[in-house]
């Protein structure tokens, strides 16, 4: 009988200081799967928490290790992964501080759980998608790479650091009135410019995550992971 996978959640009083979801891969069910040892970090937009997102993960890739950590900031009562000062105006004091709380949780999760740093993977939406990019752009020895789903610049760094070896695909609404088309492309920008292997996607949406936008995701992933 294969064995059941056994998700783990824990609250902000653990040793790994936030509130999160952990599902491991069925190790039983993926003997001959190479897929096995890859891992997805979900992280939610405003509003979320950590339950939002693992759906979409599992749709994505059936059988990663995910990780989905709830956003430690409040507006409003609403989760979220960093402040802003208005609709599209970020706190970037807060944004970098929050950035290395999340990069460090995700180093510590990875040493828990046993999953590999260089397999693992961000899938974030909006305000996730946000401190991905962060991620990439200051942390990126912590991930192989992003999908942002609607996305926006989160800063503009001082220099370009080395992101030769990372992965990004920006998945974007054409009729987006948050995360505009000139933000996408000042975000591809910087990856490019960055040496990420980036790639850009266009929906006929406006900010709302859509079908095609996973079915785009999971072949980008897909074949990133049979290049690895």
């Amino acid at each position: 009988m294969p064995k059941e996978r056994k998700e783990v959640k824990l609250n902000d009083n653990s040793s790994m200081d936030f509130i999160h979801r952990f599902i491991p891969a069925d190790a039983t069910a993926l003997k001959d799967n190479k897929n096995k040892s890859h891992a997805l970090l979900l992280l939610h937009g405003t509003g979320g928490n950590e339950d939002d997102l693992v759906s979409v993960g599992k749709m994505l890739c059936e059988n990663c290790v995910l990780l989905s950590p709830r956003g430690k900031v409040l507006e409003n009562g609403m989760p979220r992964f960093f402040r802003r000062l208005a609709e599209g105006v970020f706190d970037i004091k807060d944004l970098k501080h929050r950035t290395q709380e999340l990069a460090d949780f995700v180093e510590k999760a990875s040493q828990f759980y046993g999953f590999d740093l260089n397999k693992t993977i961000a899938v974030g939406f909006s305000n996730g998608a946000n401190i991905a990019a962060s991620m990439i752009l200051l942390r990126p020895e912590v991930l192989a790479g992003a999908i942002l789903f609607r996305a926006m610049v989160p800063f503009k760094p001082d220099y370009y650091p080395d992101l030769s070896t990372k992965h990004v695909l920006l998945s974007e609404g054409l009729h987006d009135p948050i995360a505009s088309e000139q933000e996408a492309k000042m975000l591809f920008d910087i990856m490019k410019k960055s040496g990420a292997k980036i790639t850009l996607k266009w929906q006929n949406s406006s900010h709302n995550l859509t079908q095609e936008d996973i079915v785009i995701a999971k072949e980008w992933l897909t074949s990133i992971f049979s290049d690895s």
